[in-house]
């Protein structure tokens, strides 16, 4: 067996709602990103400042971590703080509730040769809490109907059900960049009745490639994404309203445009990466050419330059004041908070507009009809 399953947990989002794309993205190479390996040091980093809070031997990998920074530090320790404090509260209704660190589970009795690692467990009076550190800031990540929290909340009832008689499974997400911590409680019997009425069924057309595409958010990490028929043709959809000026589009019209456009750019930005990615490697594209792109002058050696305009007699550096988040991580959080916060001299000014889906947590903004109204 790999080192990834076929039908991930990380990846069911993707092949519960297109189960062939799973069999699909097997022809792909896996060529990793800088956001995945950025990813993975923040979770060696948690799982090492979580054992350092709970007393547990622990080597610090920091030094070893390529994209180690003071705010992945930060988010390392903010998420052990977060689980111990999860710990804390369990103890004040079970004397020995039991955490586990980096626990592989097995959820193949549902899925075929499925497996994955949840990056912590703990399980306290029949409530079992699987909580999963998020480090992307792109996309906000909720706990709710999260299949891969599922997956992960069903491999471990497979292995600790039997012996801690789990009635209720607790499921935390722990999103410091997007200051998002999400959480679902779901019963055990509606957990299996998912597994049993829906998984089981969409997990079978996923391992044998079968069943029909679909295109949505999924889609975003799915490695056939350029290339999909599906996914273009839900997309060039919106050519039925043969671009028309916006003021000549019914209401309806709009809305239904507003929902797609994000996806719409998106799937345009994939397909011209993979364009160009071909293009370098020596696909030739009809009526298109590979051109070298503009590019802007730097210096050599800015020691070399700096060296030279000092001797000119000029100062060769501008000064500035440090911005918020350098400004904290010069003066740590308390420091930052006793001489600046403390004092007023931060102000958070009202955002600009933007139409977002009625799903969005953020409360609506008065519009001036509404003001008016009010008045």
């Amino acid at each position: 067996m790999g080192k990834h399953a076929l039908l991930s947990a990380s990846s069911s989002e993707r092949w519960l709602n297109c189960p062939p794309s799973a069999r699909l993205c097997e022809g792909y190479e896996d060529k990793g990103s800088d956001y995945a390996a950025e990813g993975t040091d923040a979770h060696t980093l948690c799982e090492s400042r979580l054992k350092q809070a709970l007393g547990l031997p622990t080597q610090d990998p920091a030094e070893n971590l390529s994209w180690y920074n003071s705010e992945m530090e930060d988010c390392a320790c903010g998420y052990a703080d977060y689980v111990t404090e999860l710990l804390e509260t369990a103890k004040q209704t079970c004397p020995d509730p039991v955490v586990m660190i980096e626990q592989r589970v097995n959820f193949s009795r549902w899925v075929k040769e499925g497996f994955g690692t949840a990056d912590c467990i703990i399980i306290a009076d029949g409530m079992m809490n699987i909580v999963d550190y998020k480090h992307g800031k792109g996309v906000e990540v909720s706990a709710a109907a999260n299949p891969q929290m599922m997956l992960y909340a069903l491999g471990a009832l497979e292995v600790f059900d039997g012996i801690y008689d789990i009635t209720e499974v607790r499921m935390s997400i722990y999103q410091p960049r997007k200051n998002n911590v999400s959480v679902c409680v779901m019963d055990k019997d509606s957990l299996l009745e998912w597994a049993h009425n829906d998984l089981v069924y969409k997990a079978k057309l996923a391992y044998e490639g079968k069943g029909d595409f679909s295109c949505g958010e999924w889609c975003r990490f799915c490695k056939a994404k350029a290339e999909c028929r599906e996914r273009a043709a839900a997309n060039l959809e919106l050519a039925k309203y043969e671009f028309r000026e916006p003021p000549l589009l019914d209401d309806t019209e709009i809305a239904d445009i507003l929902g797609k456009v994000d996806a719409l750019a998106a799937w345009a930005s994939d397909v011209k990466e993979y364009a160009l990615h071909k293009a370098i490697c020596g696909q030739e594209w009809p009526g298109w050419k590979l051109c070298e792109g503009r590019s802007n002058r730097k210096y050599v050696s800015e020691d070399a330059v700096a060296q030279a305009v000092l001797a000119a007699g000029y100062n060769p550096y501008e000064e500035k004041l440090l911005g918020i988040t350098a400004m904290t991580a010069t003066l740590g959080k308390k420091k930052f908070a006793e001489i600046i916060e403390s004092r007023g001299l931060i102000e958070k000014p009202q955002g600009k507009p933007v139409l977002v889906p009625m799903s969005d947590k953020r409360p609506a903004m008065n519009t001036a009809k509404q003001d008016f109204i009010e008045e």
